[in-house]
């Protein structure tokens, strides 16, 4: 999915499209859309247009939309087509320089991109997560086979993240384009997918950035809330597999990945539908695998050394 724009020129003030993907959220949507709305009026935040994509909601969500807020653009799958597909679709619909993602239960404060647009000075700057109160920058290791997600600590400076939440992080939508998006076909329904995303354009030499400057409020009531919880273990464990077996593509770490599952498998015999449940997808895994390795400029012993 590539995109011929150029980078913007630099001195040029670049707009935001805001993308809300939705599913079930007529709750959220009725007591939060407000606040983006009025982040839209605050003029320094530079935002266009804001849409939202739902994804064949059968609640009062899109009828609600478009009754309370009718600036809103609104598109609706015909079927549940998964988050990534909701941000992709909207990401191909819009028509700003830089891609704002917010879920329903997000809520900005009314400067929230005031200061941060300018981080997109720098053209390697890819994606910026927001500071949502009681999170830093995410940071990461590599343990025992496995890419283990450690929350940084808050502060006041701008800082590397190991990856930009697609909850409430603003991309550069054409290198959101020429990644091909967030991975739908590989990770849909949910989770991971952001991980994936921004492991994809680290290694490719792009930069993730937290800035504390931009504030939001995560309330944590998401919609996935209303699946079975077990189902939606399930799927987070076999996604963090998937997402793992497609980028790490080091032969040591592939080897110690290896040697983990085994061990995780060994010591939890049940972790076996999980490894099943990947294998269901393996070979999509592979064809990923090999477009990361063809394409890829920084190796990942080098990329988790940024999170020692």
């Amino acid at each position: 999915m590539k995109n011929k724009r150029s980078l913007p020129l630099h001195g040029k003030k670049l707009t935001v499209s805001v993308v809300i993907p939705n599913i079930y959220g007529e709750t959220l949507l009725e007591k939060n859309l407000h606040k983006v709305i009025e982040a839209m009026g605050n003029v320094k935040n530079h935002i266009m247009e804001i849409i939202m994509v739902d994804n064949a909601s059968i609640d009062g969500s899109v009828k609600l939309v478009n009754a309370k807020f009718p600036g809103v653009h609104v598109i609706r799958h015909k079927v549940d087509r998964g988050f990534s597909a909701s941000v992709n679709t909207g990401t191909r619909a819009a028509k700003g320089d830089l891609i704002f993602l917010i879920n329903t239960d997000v809520i900005p404060e009314k400067n929230c991109l005031e200061k941060v647009i300018s981080d997109f000075d720098d053209k390697k700057v890819f994606a910026v997560s927001l500071r949502e109160i009681g999170y830093g920058p995410a940071k990461a290791t590599f343990t025992d086979g496995y890419i283990d997600l450690v929350k940084g600590e808050e502060s006041n400076t701008i800082q590397s993240t190991f990856y930009v939440s697609g909850g409430s992080g603003v991309f550069r939508r054409n290198i959101l384009m020429e990644l091909g998006g967030m991975d739908e076909k590989l990770l849909s329904p949910f989770y991971w997918e952001d991980i994936d995303l921004g492991y994809r354009a680290a290694k490719r030499g792009y930069k993730l950035l937290w800035d504390p400057r931009g504030i939001v409020e995560h309330h944590h009531e998401s919609t996935i809330s209303k699946f079975p919880k077990e189902y939606v273990a399930r799927v987070k464990e076999r996604n963090q597999l998937l997402m793992l077996w497609k980028n790490v593509t080091s032969a040591n770490l592939t080897r110690k990945h290896i040697a983990g599952l085994f061990s995780r498998l060994i010591k939890h015999p049940g972790y076996i539908r999980i490894i099943l449940m990947a294998l269901g997808r393996f070979s999509t895994v592979l064809i990923r695998r090999q477009k990361e390795i063809k394409e890829c400029k920084i190796s990942d012993e080098m990329l988790f050394s940024r999170y020692v």
